[in-house]
């Protein structure tokens, strides 16, 4: 059964060239606004926090980096 809150980190890195230091600074940017009231561009209830919500949308590509 595959857990709807996990997401690879290796898939994650991919989206932010192989930095941990821009996929936290890119993670925390948008699960604040998300907090603040911007809403989710992925599917998820309420259950799903903005922390977990901007980790998904980073892997599935919809919140990328400024280049």
């Amino acid at each position: 059964m595959e857990n709807q809150f996990y997401t690879p980190l290796g898939q994650l890195l991919d989206k932010t060239e192989n930095s941990l230091y821009k996929l936290v600074a890119l993670a925390a940017r948008r699960a604040q606004a998300i907090a603040d009231g911007s809403p989710k561009l992925i599917a998820g209830g309420s259950e799903l926090k903005p922390g977990t919500a901007a980790l998904k949308e980073i892997a599935q590509g919809k919140v990328r980096l400024k280049k």
